[in-house]
């Protein structure tokens, strides 16, 4: 019988460098996987780690890593051509044909946009991207992810790019995301979806602007994050009320996930 807890050696295929602190490792992997799923990354001796995925590709996927303690900062020590240990993925991620049709718009803050890079990616490239909005947000220019892809997106679809604060000079969007909501310019609220992801004050404010707007409840999906140590429901320590956010989540529809209270 196949033990679930053994991880398996992924090869290192590229580093992409964001920012000091935060790179992203693609890995080899074949296999079934969404945007909004996790990996459990690991390094004998130093511990695991759940990572989001940020990226699928052939025979690949991206993890985007933030380097905040010990098991991450040993990943950091792992590039090209080197392996790391992965089990997973885990969770039941973002159903992208969901958000394909009609108008749908995806609110992300800092590391929250690493979940849903695939998903604003394939809006970007659906047969109707003038319908499809993003707002993403972080910290400072400097503090920017996906710097590419952010500059794809906006020549496809309506992208408002906006940080908390920037030095005097800087040209673009000065703001919290929660201040483009009210403005954005949906036909038809009774229909349009949302998926909002980042930290949980930014996700709180973002989904009350949507609900003020009018978007329904049933039609805005987030993202919980949570000590997910095992990915397989069985530490306990992801548990909120009779959910398990590595089983159940971590994406969740609003009507769901409303009642989680820790």
């Amino acid at each position: 019988m196949e033990n679930a807890y053994i991880p398996f050696p992924s090869k290192v295929l590229d580093v992409i460098k964001h920012t000091d602190i935060e790179y992203t490792f693609r890995l080899e992997f074949t296999g079934d996987v969404k945007p909004g799923q996790f990996f459990e990354v690991s390094i004998p001796k130093f511990g695991e780690a759940p990572i989001s995925v940020s990226g699928i590709g052939d025979h690949y996927v991206d993890l985007t890593i933030r380097r905040v303690g010990v098991v991450t900062n040993e990943v950091f020590e792992k590039y090209v051509g080197d392996s790391l240990l992965l089990r997973g993925p885990y969770g039941n991620g973002f159903d992208v044909d969901l958000y394909n049709d009609g108008e749908t718009v995806v609110v992300a803050g800092g590391t929250g946009v690493s979940p849903v890079r695939g998903v604003i990616d394939a809006l970007s490239q659906s047969a109707d991207p003038q319908n499809k909005y993003a707002i993403v947000g972080f910290r400072s220019p400097e503090h920017m992810l996906f710097r590419d892809d952010l500059k794809a997106w906006d020549e496809k679809m309506n992208l408002i790019l906006t940080v908390d604060g920037a030095e005097e000079g800087y040209q673009g969007n000065i703001g919290l995301v929660t201040k483009y909501i009210p403005d954005l310019p949906i036909k038809d609220v009774n229909t349009a979806k949302a998926v909002v992801v980042g930290p949980p004050a930014m996700m709180r404010f973002s989904v009350m602007g949507l609900l003020e707007k009018g978007f329904k409840e049933e039609n805005i999906w987030v993202s919980q994050e949570r000590k997910m140590c095992c990915g397989l429901g069985k530490c306990g320590h992801c548990r909120i009320g009779e959910k398990y956010v590595c089983i159940d989540g971590p994406v969740f529809n609003y009507t769901e996930s409303k009642g989680l209270i820790d």
